[in-house]
């Protein structure tokens, strides 16, 4: 395991066993475009449940139910119906990805869902996922049971300081940042945009990259309060991470 995620398994870890009992333990990850957030939510819920699994006996005769889940942000696109309903629909779509593209309110209902103190044994919560195939959010497909006590969030815009975003932030157990040469994210995005069929050529998706994502990273990093985050790290470009 990269070092880097194995001191924040350690961190996180440690940091869940002594928190209250009743509430489930939110973590936030958040980056600018291309920054392998979602690389590192992903290990990280990995990493977190080879933890849980090792623990102990009970955990281990329970597999298929994995203390932390992932829930990225993606779902909360909003629907290219929706784009098609602004004042500029042409200038909507061209920018999907933006935070003004985003159901922010609803994203900040589903973490007061997810942070309230459970009353017994915590609800079952429903999360959108985004379907690549049809470009557009899939209502329901993720569900937080019961059992998953950690739920890893992931998005460009988690941990702004503007609302509804930042309405969050006080329900967020740990919060992490991924900082990323912007080099490095355009060329990761281009690729991305080329593989995805959003783009037909090399040079459109790296337009794309330059014209939508890497502004998006710009307001990211404006709007970042550095003193609301536990951890900053940075994406190297072999796929790794490193302590800023």
């Amino acid at each position: 395991m990269d070092n880097t995620l194995n001191n924040l398994v350690d961190k996180i870890w440690t940091r869940f066993l002594a928190a209250p009992q009743d509430r489930r333990f939110l973590i936030a990850i958040a980056g600018i475009p291309g920054s392998g957030k979602t690389t590192l939510s992903q290990r990280l819920t990995a990493a977190l449940n080879a933890r849980h699994a090792a623990s102990g006996p009970d955990a281990a005769a329970n597999p298929a139910r994995p203390l932390a889940i992932f829930v990225p942000m993606d779902g909360f696109h909003l629907t290219r119906a929706q784009l098609d309903r602004m004042p500029d629909p042409v200038l909507a779509h061209a920018r999907r990805g933006a935070e003004w593209t985003f159901d922010g309110a609803g994203f900040s209902r589903l973490v007061e869902r997810l942070a309230a103190p459970a009353q017994g044994a915590f609800p079952a919560v429903s999360a959108p996922s985004f379907d690549h195939a049809l470009k557009d959010p899939k209502d329901d497909d993720i569900v937080v049971e019961e059992w998953h006590r950690i739920v890893v969030l992931e998005g460009n815009y988690l941990l702004l300081s503007t609302p509804p975003w930042s309405s969050c932030i006080p329900h967020y157990s740990h919060k992490v940042f991924v900082r990323c040469p912007p080099p490095t994210a355009r060329v990761r995005l281009a690729a991305r945009h080329l593989a995805a069929g959003i783009v037909d050529t090399p040079e459109e998706a790296d337009r794309r990259a330059v014209e939508n994502d890497l502004p998006n990273g710009d307001e990211v990093l404006r709007l970042l309060r550095e003193q609301d985050v536990d951890d900053v790290v940075e994406s190297v470009e072999d796929g790794g991470w490193r302590v800023l």
